[in-house]
């Protein structure tokens, strides 16, 4: 009993028979109490008008939902469309026979018939909720089912829902988690849809009325099944679920389902992320030329163990390379990604990880001549800005020297790809970090420029890297965790960013198309600001911004911009096959004065001399301004902007 009523189709039938029953029986109680003054009908002419009744009441409730509803989250609405389809019934039986009989019926019958049907109508579903449907709400609340809204109406939904009900008729499988979920209403903007059902749920509204359904159904988890959302729709919905204060959880986005045999999308279902809030879908990449480049090759990744790299590596295990080579400094993180390479593919991987830094050329010569790296990624690199800007004579050795061991080993070896990983802030750089980035990308222009040897070399240049380490994301989830406050230097601060795999497919890609000298630059999309990005992580916690979490402003840090750049005014932009992959025009390298001016900034920075290190860089690289002059300048363009807008509004409304 207990698993036949946990079935919704099951549940229905039962109230249709109780239903039909209820007209009858209702009609035949108001006979016998009229038959007191007399005014009873035949027997005879009963029968006809039962039958009638009984399929008029049961057509008007069906089309008005009344056998779509999941009784158990019943509100006032779903009671009136069962007072309707039983008024709107027994008033077209008895219409119908006083035309067709011309037989008067007594307006007190009609009445009392009405009323009785309508009571026992509501009050099954009202006994049926709380008498027969606890039984499987034990079995929900044991379980933890949280009561489920899900954004969308379309082919991922009712899959969803199938998943959901198929899952509770199997026994338990470690991993299914698709009986987790209880399903109580669905949205949808398609105003056609509102009112019906998908496999027996309500499509109850559209995605203005979120928040007032979250409410009435006491709705505990939100699922967006909209995998195929527009970038912009996407945003607005989230922001929408966020306000409500439940858990979100998400599909991705179309191009990253996966559809095949045995595969689940419920499973596919995750927490959401702040890359979901970025507003842009995720960069698509060709496999088979990736695929087909690495296969078969020796891959050295420099700075294998950190974020950009560890996914690098993990992204070249899959094309079937001849060996992987990490080289890292930090032992830490080269023993993690060995020990989960490991794991997973076990002695079908051949990988060797290495303890060495890239300032020391001897040691990097040593690995490029037992090794051979037929392909190199660069992604070794002192990053963060403050730490830098406190110790300038580091990016300088680690950055600027390092990247010319590696690259200069790679032209003697002959290694036939090198892939350096720069950054937006290596752009008109107002800071050490960027303007040694910079001078990075000047000297795989260098190399490129030489022509004398088979390697071709390829800079790829991004923004921030959400989750990377360093990157203000996992700042700001600790400053939530402990109850804030959020740290922002800055209310106009803004920034381009991109995921961790989608940095690491555009390395990929770039190796695989280069012809030597180009800087790839993603077109990443609308910048975001961060107070944005902090406003909407603490939403992601079930928390309101500035009531729950504070969020300050603490003032830019040095050689911190207001915004990011991804091209120099020089710099032009040529297309690629993908739409979303750009080849920076390159500036032409001095090849007789370049070396000695690198000499002389290596002689620089060894002295440890922070004044002459940054005096050194500064005469390396033109564009490295002071980033008072740049945010100034940045300042000063958005309040005309806004000026200029005020006007606009204002004569506007003059005109108006």
């Amino acid at each position: 009993m207990k698993k036949k009523l946990s079935n919704f189709s099951i549940r229905k039938r039962l109230l249709v028979v109780a239903d039909s029953f209820i007209v009858i029986f209702s009609a035949l109680i108001s006979n016998y109490i009229l038959s007191f003054a007399n005014n009873a009908l035949s027997s005879k002419g009963m029968l006809i008008p039962l039958i009638t009744s009984t399929l008029c009441c049961f057509a008007f409730l069906f089309v008005l939902g009344a056998y779509n509803k999941m009784w158990r989250y019943a509100v006032k609405r779903d009671y009136i469309s069962c007072i309707l389809g039983a008024v709107c019934g027994i008033t077209i039986t008895w219409g119908f026979h006083f035309l067709s009989t011309g037989e008067t019926i007594q307006p007190a019958f009609i009445a009392l018939h009405g009323i009785l049907t309508v009571i026992g109508i509501c009050g099954f579903r009202l006994l049926f909720r709380y008498a027969f449907i606890p039984i499987d709400e034990n079995t929900r609340q044991n379980s933890n089912c949280p009561r489920t809204m899900i954004i969308g109406g379309g082919r991922a939904c009712s899959m969803i829902l199938r998943e959901i009900k198929s899952s509770r008729e199997r026994p338990y499988e470690p991993g299914n988690t698709a009986a987790n979920y209880e399903p109580v209403c669905i949205i949808d903007d398609d105003r056609t849809k509102i009112g019906t059902s998908l496999d027996g749920v309500e499509i109850c509204g559209s995605t203005a009325e979120i928040k007032k359904f979250v409410k009435e159904k006491n709705i505990e988890l939100i699922i967006f099944a909209i995998p195929s959302c527009l970038s912009d729709e996407r945003r607005r919905i989230l922001n929408i679920c966020h306000e409500t204060g439940v858990k979100v959880r998400i599909l991705p986005f179309i191009g990253n389902l996966i559809f095949e045999q045995g595969s689940s999308l419920i499973n596919q279902v995750h927490d959401i992320k702040p890359e979901d809030l970025l507003g842009r879908k995720a960069i698509d990449f060709d496999v088979t030329e990736v695929r087909s480049f690495i296969s078969g090759k020796v891959c050295m990744v420099t700075g294998g163990g950190g974020s950009i790299g560890s996914e690098l590596v993990r992204q070249i295990a899959k094309y079937s390379p001849e060996a992987i080579i990490i080289v890292d400094i930090y032992e830490n993180n080269a023993y993690d990604i060995q020990q989960e390479l490991r794991l997973t593919y076990g002695d079908s991987l051949n990988l060797t990880v290495l303890i060495a830094s890239v300032r020391d050329y001897y040691r990097m010569n040593q690995i490029y001549a037992k090794y051979k790296p037929q392909v190199v990624f660069h992604a070794a690199a002192h990053k963060h800005v403050p730490l830098m800007e406190v110790s300038p004579m580091e990016a300088i050795k680690n950055n600027i020297i390092g990247t010319f061991n590696v690259a200069s080993l790679a032209q003697f070896h002959k290694t036939e790809k090198f892939v350096m990983i720069s950054t937006d802030k290596a752009v008109n750089p107002t800071n050490v970090m960027g303007a040694s980035k910079r001078c990075c990308e000047m000297i795989v222009q260098y190399f490129a420029q030489q022509k004398d040897g088979p390697t071709e070399f390829v800079t790829t240049r991004f923004g921030n890297v959400l989750g990377s380490n360093g990157s203000v994301i996992p700042l700001f989830k600790r400053q939530i965790q402990k109850g804030g406050p959020i740290t922002v230097t800055h209310p106009d601060i803004i920034r381009y960013f991109m995921t961790i795999p989608e940095a690491v497919n555009l390395v990929m890609q770039a190796a695989s198309i280069a012809n030597g000298g180009e800087i790839f630059v993603l077109d990443m999309g609308k910048p975001v600001k961060i107070v944005t990005l902090a406003e909407n992580l603490v939403r992601l916690y079930g928390l309101i911004p500035y009531e729950d979490i504070p969020i300050v402003f603490t003032g830019l840090r040095p050689g911190e911009k207001i915004k990011e750049e991804l091209l120099m005014n020089e710099e032009g932009l040529t297309k690629t096959k993908n739409e979303l992959i750009f080849i920076g025009k390159q500036i032409e390298i001095d090849n007789i004065h370049f070396p000695e001016r690198l000499a002389e900034l290596r002689d620089a920075a060894q002295t440890n001399d922070e004044a002459l290190a940054i005096s050194a860089l500064r005469e390396m690289v033109p564009t490295f301004i002071t980033p008072d002059e740049f945010n100034s300048k940045e300042l000063q363009k958005k309040s005309i902007k806004k000026n200029l807008n005020n006007r606009k509004n204002i004569s506007q409304q003059d005109y108006a």
